[in-house]
């Protein structure tokens, strides 16, 4: 302490700041908080596509079940063993429809009347792994 005009006042350390370990410290924990957000982020965009894929997927399916539906009933189980609605990545895209990785559409049917009629895609997902969705109805005549 100093005594300045009759009265005691302080000096303080104008060295003031931050030290390299407290820096290193911070400097880790936003490295640590930033990698967290961005695992997250790339896990979103992942499960993003994945939803992407299924919802086309699923749009396909369905594609296809309408132009069995509009297919007389006596002509489904026909077509079907035919291969009518049994289309590979090219077939896919020359029905207007944006084709998945290695997408492949098959069809089968089972009975007489109902007749029970599966239509499956199946594709590869971005790890390379396969994917399939199924949808199954009944036609009866």
């Amino acid at each position: 302490m100093i005594l300045k005009n009759g009265m005691m006042t302080r000096i303080w350390n104008t060295n003031s700041g931050f030290t390299l370990p407290e820096l290193l410290m911070t400097a880790a924990i936003l490295a640590y908080c930033i990698s967290i957000v961005l695992m997250c982020f790339i896990n979103s965009t992942a499960l993003n596509q994945e939803s992407r894929n299924l919802t086309a997927a699923t749009t396909h399916a369905e594609y296809v079940m309408e132009s069995i539906k509009n297919t007389s009933f006596a002509n489904i189980a026909t077509n079907i063993s035919g291969g009518t609605w049994t289309w590979n990545t090219s077939a896919v895209t020359s029905n207007g429809l944006t084709a998945l990785n290695s997408e492949s559409i098959t069809t089968t049917s089972s009975g007489a009347n109902p007749l029970d009629v599966s239509v499956t895609v199946t594709w590869n997902d971005m790890q390379g792994r396969s994917r399939s969705k199924v949808l199954r109805t009944l036609f009866s005549g």
